[in-house]
């Protein structure tokens, strides 16, 4: 189920860009928590917990406890991450509170089980990932850290839809009105264009040898050396 994560962090007062970068040249990464129908708590975060929670996957399905110096524990799911483009780095965070018992939109990741007993697999077929992830509305103490597809049974050309997960637990997708596809047990391909072409002789139609059948194209015979001019008298 849904894991619980314990961030801690530090009030902030201002908003905007600059307070923002006052933030980051101070070590810390600047973050929000809204939602609720409540007003914003502006906090700066140990850029350490964000690249600790990022590495680990899945955060967009964890629940973070944001627990704020001298201040509230604010129950949240990391909605949002800015990066910076050259250093790639978090600069900054978005937490979205939830309340119990509400649902919430998140990418759950799928997971794939007994891959190397597949039959399909074993008959030279390839796992096609259509879908790493998929978006559902989940009860957020029943957000799963996956979903899981058993390829045990899968066959080449199959194809592994929403209904072949194990247990949604009770989350709802997004995409609605059909049972979209996963993955597919794709058939092994082949490079016809390393296959060598040989090409066949040509034979001469006018030309017939024995028994009046077209006797075999020869080579054109080589042109005849030209005389050499005689040397002209001094």
């Amino acid at each position: 189920m849904v894991q619980t994560v314990r961030i801690e962090a530090v009030a902030r007062e201002h908003a905007g860009k600059g307070a923002a970068r006052a933030t980051r040249r101070s070590g810390l990464v600047p973050g929000v928590v809204y939602g609720a129908k409540q007003e914003a708590t502006l906090v700066s975060l140990d850029p350490r917990d964000v690249m600790k929670e990022l590495t680990k996957g899945g955060w967009q399905s964890h629940l973070y406890e944001v627990a704020v110096k001298d201040g509230p524990t604010e129950r949240t799911i990391m909605r949002d991450v800015q990066f910076d483009p050259v250093t790639d780095r978090p600069i900054h965070v978005d937490f979205q509170r939830v309340a119990p018992g509400a649902r919430i939109r998140v990418r759950v990741p799928v997971t794939f089980l007994h891959e190397d007993t597949s039959p399909g697999i074993k008959a030279g077929g390839v796992l096609n990932v259509v879908r790493r992830e998929v978006e559902v509305m989940a009860e957020i103490d029943k957000v799963p850290d996956s979903f899981q597809i058993d390829l045990a049974a899968a066959k080449v050309g199959e194809s592994l839809r929403w209904s072949a997960i194990k247990d949604n637990f009770g989350a709802r997708p997004v995409i609605v009105g059909r049972d979209f596809v996963v993955a597919t047990v794709a058939a092994p391909t082949t490079d016809e264009s390393l296959t060598p072409v040989v090409a066949a002789p040509v034979a001469d139609p006018k030309a017939k040898g024995k028994g009046g059948k077209a006797a075999p194209a020869k080579a054109a015979p080589a042109a005849a050396a030209k005389p050499a001019a005689p040397a002209k008298k001094k």
